[in-house]
């Protein structure tokens, strides 16, 4: 298996970028276009658990857009051969001093480059 062919990693990259600045700027139609339409995908958020395309995307429909802004620290980018990547960040919102954690696993469909599964925590505060 090769590990981060460089066209892979830059379409994934790409795909990621388009990612976090439709979630800061909650354009919700482009984070409904990255999550694969299947009842398979899931996203573990910081407060919900979420099954399925349409309860992803009911959420994001749902969701407030205040307080979205944040600043990534670190990004991970791997991909694994042609169709297969995870992408792996640590954020700060603005005003916390909490450490944020997603986690997204992509696969490349007929569609393209598509998460199919998230995950997103905080660590707790510094004492």
């Amino acid at each position: 298996m090769q590990i981060n062919l460089p066209e892979v990693h830059a379409d994934v990259a790409a795909q990621f970028a388009r990612y976090e600045q439709a979630l800061t700027g909650n354009d919700v139609a482009v984070l409904d276009e990255l999550f694969w339409r299947s009842p398979h995908t899931l996203r573990y958020g910081a407060t919900e658990n979420l099954y399925g395309y349409e309860a992803i995307a009911g959420f994001r429909a749902g969701r407030s857009a205040q307080g979205l802004a944040r600043t990534v620290l670190k990004t991970v980018i791997t991909t694994y051969g042609h169709d297969f990547a995870t992408a792996n960040i640590e954020f700060q919102r603005e005003g916390s001093d909490r450490i944020g954690r997603q986690s997204q696993t992509w696969l490349r469909t007929p569609e393209g480059w598509r998460v199919v599964s998230a995950h997103v925590s905080l660590l707790a505060p510094a004492p």
